[in-house]
């Protein structure tokens, strides 16, 4: 599928409404009509500011219109996004805008004091660009407003390629985050087999799937509930926006279910983007709080990836919006399109629990596929369409990207069951197993049982050093609002439900520390550094 994202966009800018939204952020609205001169005035912006087909531009924001609109002047551009976690401090931004050689900086004006202080060492950036909400930027900067309205935003006719690629840097459990370069041709490739597996719709040109998608008037209108930094967000923005849909975004210094909600009800979303129940809960709790408070009839789709999704907290919804359909995505950055699972009101799956997909298997220490009903936990392989690699880094490329009979596949670290009936179940990433007194612990399947006991809202389990046990298995705990914290009445309910060596030694109660990066994505590191201190082990 040799196609191309800013193909794509062109094709669907010129064929969208012009009064539809396309980019809504709180009250403020863009419609397709501007969206389509303003995201080609970007471009061409950067281009006069020495940008060429190739170099890198990276975004320093929280979720905004100016995140998806600056990433579609990136695809019409051919300029390649990277994504800045805006928790890291600023020698770790440093870090990225080195590593993926940005030419160009977008950023939020409250972070400009990080890029201050490290403006002298980013010898790269030729350009910095300021998103002002008063107008007011710092003197070596441009204005993000004055670059979109800068020019007649007619279209570049340009000659794109399928090869045009976009970063998406992923921290991963050790070492330093790695750039994961996607080919637009391959992300189109992936996009494809999902809606010919769904919908059963294969598209032979740009122009028929531009026509398909605006056949009702208005594509898809979707929030990412998630930051658009996370893979998860990002990509389900870009496509929404590639369909000639409306992206929805909310305020998201800290995470406000009812303001999501809020949102569904005002602009009508129709699906929301999320990772897991660090998202899906409280999401849940608002609607338990104030039930029938919210208009969500226009709600047909939820999906997540990235962290677990239980199925108590899909029963939740499901009590409230009927007629729901939740995906749960089994992926990462370097692989997308592991596995998934659909649950509806008619058809209950269990937590995770999934089917794998078209290019999916798991394979032994031998690289020898595990056969349905072996009960032997392997690690999932994924053929393509993939990624390049890691950018810059060819000895972590070749470890996850490993070609086994003539085939190529992204190995990740993922650990799954394959069951008699062919579905997989997700034991967790292999570089998270704990080893205790020689048996495999996987921190997701007790993570689990511990969030099922009524006094707990959040849970992670790690393993740490244990003279006895070479790793004891901990469990870092937040507890539910107004709960009591009982050690033993914690580990009791794990053990009820599980093999006596898979039960936390200690749970430690986390008093004030998250639990969760803004992504929703476990926080490992933090976590374990916490355990420690409170155990009194050395680091």
């Amino acid at each position: 599928m040799p196609w191309n994202y800013g193909d794509i966009l062109d094709a669907v800018a010129a064929a969208a409404r012009p009064d539809a939204p396309a980019f809504i952020h709180e009250d403020r609205k863009i419609t397709w009509g501007e969206a389509r001169g303003r995201m080609n005035n970007l471009a061409r912006a950067f281009k006069k500011r020495g940008a060429s087909p190739g170099d890198k531009v990276a975004f320093y924001l929280r979720n905004g219109v100016e995140y998806t609109e600056a990433t579609g002047a990136c695809f019409l551009g051919r300029y390649v996004h990277v994504n800045v976690n805006y928790r890291y401090k600023p020698e770790e931004v440093l870090y990225i805008l080195d590593n993926s050689d940005a030419e160009v900086l977008i950023y939020a004006s409250e972070f400009r004091d990080a890029v201050v202080e490290i403006k002298d060492k980013l010898l790269k950036v030729k350009t910095f660009v300021e998103v002002s909400e008063d107008g007011n930027i710092a003197e070596f900067a441009e204005n993000y407003e004055a670059l979109a309205e800068e020019g007649d935003g007619s279209s570049l006719g340009i000659k794109r390629s399928p090869e045009d690629m976009l970063f998406i840097y992923t921290g991963g459990t050790t070492g330093m985050p790695k750039g994961v370069m996607w080919e637009c041709g391959e992300l189109c490739q992936l996009w494809h087999n999902r809606v010919l597996r769904t919908l059963g719709v294969k598209f032979e040109s740009i122009p028929q799937f531009a026509a398909l998608s605006l056949a009702a008037g208005q594509g898809p209108v979707t929030l990412a509930a998630c930051p658009l930094m996370h893979g998860t967000g990002f990509i389900s923005a870009i496509t929404t926006m590639l369909s000639g849909g409306s992206v929805v975004t909310v305020d998201n210094h800290h995470f406000d279910p009812h303001a999501i909600w809020d949102a569904v009800q005002k602009y009508k979303v129709q699906g929301i983007a999320i990772v897991g129940d660090p998202f899906a809960k409280p999401l849940l709790d608002a609607l338990e709080e104030s039930p029938g408070r919210y208009d969500l009839s226009s709600m047909l789709t939820m999906s997540s990836s990235g962290a677990m999704w239980s199925v108590e907290v899909k029963r939740g919804l499901l009590k409230h919006i009927p007629q729901l359909t939740m995906t749960d995505s089994f992926a990462s950055t370097e692989a997308m399109g592991m596995g998934a699972s659909v649950m509806t009101k008619d058809g209950e799956v269990q937590t995770a629990a999934f089917m794998p997909l078209e290019n999916a298997i798991v394979i032994d220490e031998n690289d020898k596929p595990i056969p349905p009903g072996a009960g032997k936990a392997g690690v999932v392989a994924l053929g393509g369409p993939l990624p390049r690699g890691y950018y810059k880094d060819p000895e972590k490329t070749a470890r996850t990207f490993r070609t086994i009979g003539n085939r190529r596949y992204s190995i990740p670290g993922d650990f799954a069951r394959v069951e008699a009936d062919g579905s997989l179940t997700l034991l967790g990433r292999g570089s998270n197993c704990i080893n205790t007194a020689g048996e495999k612990v996987y921190p997701e399947e007790v993570e689990e049982v511990l969030k099922k006991h009524p006094a707990i809202e959040d849970a992670l389990v790690l393993g740490v050093p244990d003279p006895k046990w070479g790793q004891a298995v901990t469990g870092v705990v937040k507890l539910a609002q107004g709960a009591e914290f009982d050690e033993a009445n914690i580990r009791e309910h794990v053990r009820a439900h599980l093999a006596g060596y898979k039960t936390p030694k200690r749970v430690i109660a986390a008093n004030g520390v998250n639990l969760r990066a803004p992504n929703g994505k476990a926080d490992y590191k933090s976590a374990s550094e916490y355990a420690r201190r409170e155990l009194g082990l050395a680091g």
